[in-house]
């Protein structure tokens, strides 16, 4: 299985890159987000998902460890396939997938192409329960070195709620209604504090 790509970006098209690898060009389908990050020529290493079907075998490529995970936890809902999978990761950030589904926010999720209101209230549904764990770094992601990747002022907000005593998925729905509210660049303690007052109202 192939978990990892580096090599020259040989061409992007619309959902895909070609990247050279000691003169072997491997076709890997990736997010928008991560093939807005790609220059022509440059070099890039992509976190690779492996698909081996009966009548083809498919890399799907992300910049990060965590959108992956993102991939994978979308694909354990019914009817959600590779496809499926990156419209919702190319429409919706890693954070805004984590506060749409905190929040059991349907209309949010169902912004992605080719997620109907059915898909997207199953999608909200089904990991709801799965995003705490997400948020709180259930899911332990690597950065450089094997050192544990930092999972940002959101998670570290979960955390610090979690041991208050409050639960995994209480935390994550105070925390995504704190961070819609103040936006993405809400420091820790801001979110604390936020999340804290919404919980107390």
């Amino acid at each position: 299985m192939i978990g990892k790509l580096s090599g020259t970006v040989d061409s992007i098209q619309d959902d895909s890159v070609i990247l050279d690898v000691g003169g072997v060009g491997y076709l890997v389908q990736c997010p928008t987000s991560t093939l807005s990050r790609l220059q022509l020529g440059t070099q890039a290493a992509l976190m690779i998902e492996m698909k081996v079907s009966p009548d083809a075998i498919r890399l799907y490529g992300f910049a990060s460890a965590e959108e992956r995970e993102w991939f994978r936890l979308l694909q354990t809902v019914q009817n959600v396939g590779g496809k499926v999978a990156l419209s919702v990761l190319s429409t919706l950030s890693s954070r805004e997938l984590e506060r749409a589904l905190a929040l059991s926010d349907k209309a949010m999720i169902g912004r992605a192409p080719g997620v109907g209101p059915k898909l997207a209230l199953r999608i909200a549904t089904e990991l709801k329960d799965k995003v705490s764990s997400m948020m709180a770094g259930g899911v332990m992601l690597r950065g450089e070195g094997g050192r544990p990747a930092s999972r940002g002022p959101a998670a570290d907000a979960v955390t610090a709620l979690v041991k208050l005593g409050y639960s995994e998925s209480q935390a994550a729905e105070a925390v995504a209604r704190a961070a819609n509210d103040l936006g993405e660049a809400a420091e820790t303690s801001i979110l604390l504090r936020e999340a804290l007052r919404g919980m107390a109202r």
